[in-house]
C-alpha cells in the first residue's frame, strides 16, 4: 500500500507488498525491498537501497547528504540490509566516497535519535541504542551492542560480540568479545553472558578471557601481550580474531598503552 499522501518519485524501484504511509518521502534513485514499511514523515534519499522486511519509523532520514566538507556533491550510496529496524528520528548519512558508501547490515536494530555518519559500516545483528552517535568511517562488527548515548569518534572500529555501555566515548578501537564501560573507556570484562546464550562454550569463553587477562591485566605492553596470547592461549578462530583485530589496528585498542618494544 502506497498512500496518495506520500511522495514517491516515479523512478524509485518499489518491491512487492511495500507499505509507504502518508507524508513519507521516497526520492529518485532509490530501491525499497519487498515487505518493507516506511512510516509517516520518514525519508529515503537518493542513492539509498533498503532491503526486504525492514521498518523505517517516523522522522527517520536514511541516506541523508553526508555532513563532511570533503563531499562536493558526488553520487554516493547508502545500503541497508534485510530485516533491519530503523526507529524514530534516526539519521543515516550516505558516503562521501563513491567506491564505498555507508552500509548497514541485516537484522540490525537502530534506536531512536541515533546518528550514523558517512562511509560507516555496520555489520549484521548490531543494536545501536537511543541517541548513539557514530562519526564517519566507523566500523562496528556483527552481534555488537552500543548502548544509549555512546559516541564513536571518526575511524574507530568495534569488533564483533562487543557491548559498549551507555555514555561511553570511544576514540580508539574496541577489540572483539569485550564489555567496555566508563569514561575514559576501559575494559569491563568479557561479554560472556550474551556469548554463552548464543552458543559459545565455557572453554571458548575461558580462552577469550585468558587472552584479555594478558592484554589488560598483566601490566605489559600490547606488543608483549600479543606474544603471550600466542604462547599461552590454545590456537582457535576466536584467538586469531582477537590477534588479527589488534594487529590490523596498529596495536591501538581502548584502555591500553602502545609500546612496540619489549619491556
Amino acid at each position: 500500500m502506497i498512500s496518495p499522501l506520500a511522495y514517491v518519485d516515479p523512478s524509485a524501484k518499489i518491491g512487492e507488498n511495500v507499505t509507504i504511509h502518508p507524508f513519507a518521502y521516497v526520492d529518485a534513485d532509490t530501491v525499497i525491498g519487498d515487505n518493507t514499511e516506511i512510516k509517516p514523515y520518514a525519508s529515503v534519499i537518493a542513492g539509498t537501497t533498503i532491503g526486504k522486511n525492514c521498518k523505517i519509523y517516523q522522522g527517520a532520514i536514511v541516506g541523508a547528504d553526508p555532513q563532511d566538507f570533503r563531499w562536493k556533491g558526488e553520487k554516493t550510496t547508502c545500503t541497508v540490509g534485510d530485516e533491519t529496524v530503523i526507529r524514530e528520528n534516526v539519521i543515516i548519512n550516505r558516503g562521501i566516497d563513491p567506491a564505498r558508501g555507508t552500509k548497514i547490515g541485516s537484522f540490525c536494530f537502530i534506536m531512536a535519535k541515533s546518528h550514523i555518519g558517512h562511509d560507516t559500516v555496520i555489520e549484521d545483528k548490531v543494536v545501536i541504542g537511543n541517541g548513539a552517535t557514530l562519526a564517519g568511517d566507523v566500523k562496528v562488527g556483527s552481534c555488537s551492542i552500543l548502548s544509549s548515548n555512546v559516541i564513536l569518534h571518526e575511524r574507530s572500529q568495534v569488533g564483533c560480540w562487543v557491548v559498549v555501555k551507555g555514555g561511553c566515548r570511544i576514540g580508539n578501537n574496541v577489540p572483539p568479545f569485550v564489555i567496555i564501560a566508563h569514561n575514559p573507556a576501559s575494559f569491563f570484562g568479557v561479554n560472556a553472558w550474551i556469548m554463552k546464550k548464543h552458543g559459545y562454550t565455557d572453554d571458548e569463553i575461558d580462552d577469550i578471557a585468558k587472552a584479555y587477562r594478558h592484554l589488560y591485566q598483566s601490566g605489559t605492553s600490547v606488543f608483549n601481550a600479543l606474544k603471550r596470547i600466542e604462547a599461552d592461549v590454545t590456537p582457535s578462530e576466536n584467538r586469531d580474531t582477537i590477534i588479527d583485530f589488534i594487529r590490523s589496528n596498529n596495536l591501538r585498542v581502548v584502555g591500553t598503552m602502545v609500546n612496540d618494544s619489549e619491556d
